[in-house]
């Protein structure tokens, strides 16, 4: 009875007429942005995430996911039809979807990803109404101690469980913090690493430093890379997107088995889309009777990883939302969304402001189906603007760039701010150091440096706390478990590797 009155709450919140109309907003914008190739969801939601900041807080939250997935939806676009993906989580729906546009199969790919981004994404949404908020109820006795000991190991397994160096991933994540502790002191009000600049006496805007280092520094890195594509304008008419019956067939094992490792890796730290969307299309294949045709236009093989990646899109809320850590660069977004306009992200959330977050997992609702009305009538649009040569688009999107961080606080220092951080971004690219775990390092920082102060003030300065209390001694447990591991892994790595070098 108690899920069924959230529910009658939540779809009070989500379809009132503002909310209704930001979340078209949302979708729109974030399809429209995730079809240009090279952005994706980070660089998107940072370029629009100004436009929230003078929303009411629900509605901002709203239109802040509509353009997180609906940037997933628009990423399938320039994947199938250009082989190259919108974001790192549709690069996998290039292997089959792009071979299947070669052969006149282009509108049947699209419109098929659009049904598994609707199936993943709905069970993701089940699962978050029926998870967060029996996470969020236990989490309510947790104190400054676990907190301080759950953000250490979302930090740390963001940095070692994804792709790449993990010493570059924790170094990343030092870079973050020591840009999260510019500005006053939380509980002195001194400042503090500001150089002499009283703009910094604020903190650095969240807002430039995302659009600095995943916007500008995607677009420079985008710009000699992103060339006109072969389009056939004929094989992605409404006509031509008609599946066959052994289309459908095939894709309901596929988008099932998707769903499922999506909604798992959605609500892990440092996995998300990305790796639910790989890691489903390697079970696809494995468990194939066919294999070998994988890579040249197999259905399954647009099918499993976008059905996961939408479904890792919805669970990474879980997270997010019942214990106030993001497990991925994008929810840290969402987190600090809820910082600007005043509201404590956590468990406490689900309990003083349910029409909050029941508005807002109705709201994927809304927006799923708005996405699904959207994007098959609308595909020819999203066709002709990857036409556009992208040296005429680039320079727009700048402009925008520019002018959104700029109406943040009216302040040219904060432009500034975008072109070093966007330099910084572009110089980590060349050298493979990952820009993710800094932003989660950036919002986490201060977070971290709150509860770890409470706790020393709360046990009189003994370390001791950390460690006398079960939950947190557990959670740090595991985090000294995970940089163990990483660290061999990391030197098994390197043995293999002379030993590879010496048999040559």
């Amino acid at each position: 009875m108690d899920m069924l009155s959230n529910i009658a709450l939540g779809l009070d919140t989500a379809l009132t007429w503002q909310n209704l109309l930001y979340c078209f907003i949302g979708v729109f914008l974030g399809t429209l942005v995730g079809v240009i190739p090279g952005i994706g969801h980070l660089a998107a939601m940072s370029m629009l995430f100004p436009l929230t900041f003078y929303l009411d807080p629900t509605t901002a939250l709203i239109m802040l996911a509509g353009i997180w997935y609906g940037s997933s939806y628009g990423g399938n676009t320039a994947s199938i039809l250009l082989n190259i993906p919108g974001s790192p989580a549709n690069a996998v729906t290039c292997l089959d979807g792009y071979p299947m546009a070669r052969q006149g199969r282009g509108g049947v790919a699209l419109f098929m990803t659009t049904i598994a981004s609707f199936i993943g994404g709905s069970i993701g949404i089940i699962l978050l109404m029926m998870f967060a908020p029996v996470i969020a109820s236990y989490a309510l006795q947790f104190g400054s101690a676990e907190y301080f000991a759950l953000m250490v190991l979302g930090l740390v397994a963001a940095s070692t469980i994804s792709d790449g160096s993990a010493v570059k991933g924790l170094a990343m994540v030092t870079l973050g913090i020591m840009f999260g502790c510019v500005g006053s002191d939380i509980y002195t009000g001194m400042p503090r690493f500001d150089f002499g600049q009283l703009e910094l006496t604020d903190a650095i805007n969240l807002v430039a430093l995302a659009m600095g280092i995943f916007g500008v520094a995607e677009i420079i890195a985008s710009v000699r890379r992103i060339k006109k594509g072969d389009i056939d304008p004929e094989s992605v008419k409404l006509r031509a997107m008609k599946p066959t019956r052994e289309d459908v067939k095939r894709s309901w094992g596929a988008m099932g088995r998707g769903s499922a490792i999506g909604s798992f890796f959605g609500t892990l730290p440092g996995t998300g889309p990305s790796v639910a969307a790989f890691m489903a299309y390697a079970v696809e294949k494995k468990s194939s009777k066919n294999p070998e045709e994988f890579g040249k236009g197999r259905i399954e093989g647009i099918m499993a990883p976008e059905s996961a990646n939408n479904a890792a899109d919805q669970t990474s809320f879980i997270p997010t939302l019942s214990l106030g850590i993001p497990g991925s660069p994008t929810m840290a977004l969402m987190l600090g969304a809820l910082m600007i306009h005043g509201i404590s992200p956590g468990p406490s959330l689900v309990a003083e402001q349910p029409s909050l977050f029941w508005g807002l997992i109705m709201s994927f609702w809304i927006g799923n189906l708005m996405l699904l009305v959207l994007n098959i009538p609308l595909i020819g649009v999203w066709v002709r603007m990857l036409m556009i040569p992208y040296h005429l688009l680039y320079p727009a999107v700048l402009m925008f760039i520019c002018i959104g961080v700029y109406t943040v606080s009216n302040s040219a220092f904060d432009v500034w701010l975008v072109l070093f951080f966007g330099a910084l971004g572009y110089v980590m690219r060349i050298f493979d150091w990952p820009g993710a775990p800094l932003l989660l390092g950036f919002v986490l920082g201060p977070l971290m440096e709150e509860h770890f102060r409470r706790a020393m003030l709360m046990s009189r300065g003994n370390f001791g706390t950390f460690i006398d209390r079960p939950i947190s001694a557990t959670v740090l447990a595991i985090t000294a478990i995970l940089l163990l591991w990483t660290m061999y892994s990391a030197l098994s790595g390197r043995r293999k590797k002379r030993l590879s070098a010496l048999v040559e």
